[in-house]
């Protein structure tokens, strides 16, 4: 699914308008029918209705379904705001239509605003601003702003809360923008819906479909997506009937200093359960025993130092390398790992504190090979390119991080965002926050070195390893809650989580 800037999705209402061909005011009309039915899905006509619109389109949407609404026994209160007198054609119309509706209660606010009472009782309609919005809201409709966030009545917005920007919110100012229960988004997401210093802002979104030309949003280019699951279905390869474990890769894990052996544990079983043939871990030798014990399913390969990774290794008999989990900063791990990645060829897995030592050592990052994916979480992203003032900073940092070595960065998080070399972002919807736990980030780095060693592209392999990884941790959830989920139980629901994806696909 495209995620598109706010310039572009005014482009897409008009090329809709123009191609389907549909009047301007009928396709508010659509919109205003999908948007009252949802909101009359969770909510009753018993519930009171204060609606509250700007002078734009979004506010001709408001007072649409402040219209419909009321049609349906709903009783409405109506607030047009239009202190400059300056409303837009289509908001203008409905304000007209509402006038000649005596079932709604309809204001114009001009000049002086007497504010209505908002009870926890009632449902406040957001339909100041919209996707158009481009400079933090001040004035009276900053003020109008502050009064809804600090009533108890529930919000919902249309399309998006109004003062929030689509995209760039880092110069926003907090205290201007609806705090919503419920944010109705038109037609496709925002870029901003997944930051998370949005969430708190947007509450739930929902996408309502009001038939957009589906021929504009194919044509219309954008870097930015959402994945969906009828996507990453199609990038799992079937297995042959007569395949062994030659077909499905040699893979090579370079993970966990002592003390830290269970890092390696979980990206090892991480691995084995994703589907590799054959999986070599690499470890200090008093790891020996645990990994034995923990994953006999692979060959341990000791290094020469009892506590570290200090040894590289020749990279020619494996499919794919993956090194860092539970590494350790070592200098003579720093050395080793400087050593390792200027043997390696083709692609590998790079995490935790491989990128950490990296970080110190950014002269190195032109060693990497191009085409390897590295797997940062927010700080580790940071300790690369420098403190970032929001997500939307943080998404362009990685961007050029990943263009300008022709890399892939995967951003973990939740919408854990997958950032080709040229540039392109893949947000992933599945998982949850029972995964914010020690380990999950290791069995991810086993999942995309097993996918990887089984001949997936890096770039497959990291929009299937995102969203398979996510979706064990939702297949988990679902077993044991969010609170007690461990970065072990998301390995166990790998196997789980395949068997969903491939329901259908099988040949």
């Amino acid at each position: 699914m495209k995620i598109f800037p706010s310039i572009q999705i005014k482009q897409l209402d008009a090329y809709t308008i123009e191609h389907e061909p549909i009047s301007s005011i009928d396709l508010m009309e659509r919109a205003a029918t999908v948007l009252t039915t949802a909101i009359m899905k969770y909510w009753s006509n018993e519930t009171p209705v204060i609606v509250f619109a700007g002078p734009g389109n979004n506010g001709g949407d408001a007072l649409a379904i402040s219209r419909l609404l009321a049609d349906h026994g709903y009783q409405v209160k109506a607030f047009l705001f239009n202190t400059g007198e300056n409303i837009s054609e289509d908001c203008a119309t409905n304000k007209e239509r509402l006038e000649q509706d005596d079932k709604v209660s309809f204001t114009e606010v001009t000049s002086k605003f007497e504010p209505p009472v908002l009870g926890k009782d009632c449902l406040v309609i957001d339909g100041l601003f919209g996707s158009g919005l481009k400079k933090p809201l001040s004035g009276g409709f900053a003020a109008v702003v502050k009064y809804i966030n600090a009533s108890s009545a529930m919000v919902v917005s249309i399309d998006l809360p109004s003062g929030l920007m689509c995209e760039d919110n880092t110069y926003n100012i907090k205290n201007h923008i609806i705090r919503s229960d419920k944010t109705l988004s038109i037609q496709l997401p925002k870029l901003s819906f997944f930051f998370a210093e949005n969430a708190d802002f947007l509450g739930e979104w929902e996408l309502l479909d009001i038939n957009l030309s589906q021929k504009g949003i194919e044509d219309t280019f954008t870097t930015w997506y959402l994945t969906e699951e009828v996507d990453i279905k199609k990038l799992i390869k079937p297995r042959k009937r007569f395949s062994h474990k030659g077909n499905f890769g040699n893979a090579l894990l370079i993970a966990g200093a002592y003390g830290m052996a269970g890092a390696s544990v979980l990206a090892a079983k991480a691995c084995l359960k994703t589907g590799v043939g054959i999986l070599n871990v690499h470890v200090p030798l008093k790891n020996n025993d645990i990994l034995q014990t923990t994953v006999p399913e692979a060959i341990i390969q000791h290094d020469v130092h009892e506590n570290c990774f200090a040894s590289p290794v020749y990279p020619d008999n494996y499919s794919a390398v993956a090194i860092g989990p539970g590494l350790g900063k070592s200098e003579e791990t720093a050395i080793a790992l400087i050593e390792q990645i200027k043997l390696c060829q083709e692609p590998m897995v790079i995490d935790a504190d491989a990128l950490n030592i990296l970080s110190e050592h950014r002269q190195s990052m032109v060693s990497i090979p191009r085409g390897s994916i590295l797997t940062p979480h927010p700080k580790e992203l940071e300790r690369l390119v420098g403190k970032c003032e929001s997500s939307y900073e943080r998404l362009a940092k990685a961007r050029d991080l990943a263009t300008n070595y022709k890399i892939y960065i995967v951003l973990k998080g939740a919408y854990s965002v997958v950032i080709t070399p040229d540039g392109n972002c893949f947000f992933n919807p599945t998982g949850n926050p029972g995964m914010a736990t020690a380990g999950s980030g290791d069995v991810l780095t086993g999942v995309l070195l097993s996918l990887l060693s089984q001949g997936y592209t890096p770039e497959d392999s990291c929009k299937l390893g995102v969203y398979l990884h996510g979706l064990a941790g939702d297949l988990a959830k679902e077993k044991l809650g969010e609170i007690g989920m461990t970065a072990g139980d998301i390995v166990e629901n790998l196997p789980f989580a395949l068997i969903k994806l491939t329901q259908g696909t099988e040949k």
